[in-house]
């Protein structure tokens, strides 16, 4: 298993309640993919470096994980088709 950086931004006009259930629900994502998650950092509301899809704030969150090398695509894959994600990216640490 590898360990892995996962931090994407959320739409920052979801409610807390939309906000909570969408980081729970990439939390089961990995964990039902056979992956362990190591840590989950909300960060919060931030300010972006420009406007994404007339968004000028964010709500970032930072997952740490360890999983094999397919899990990282298949979340990508989740990422991209999901609707409250603006942004995203997942890094392999180094060892």
């Amino acid at each position: 298993m590898r360990n892995y950086e996962a931090l994407y931004v959320l739409r920052p006009d979801l409610e807390e309640e939309a906000t909570a259930e969408t980081v729970q629900r990439f939390s089961e994502l990995v964990s039902a993919q056979g992956g362990e998650i190591r840590e989950v950092s909300p960060w919060g509301k931030r300010r972006l470096a420009y406007e994404i899809q007339g968004f000028r704030d964010g709500y970032y969150v930072l997952m740490k994980f360890a999983s094999g090398p397919e899990l990282p695509k298949e979340l990508e894959r989740v990422f991209r088709i999901s609707e409250p994600v603006i942004r995203y990216i997942v890094v392999r640490e180094d060892e």
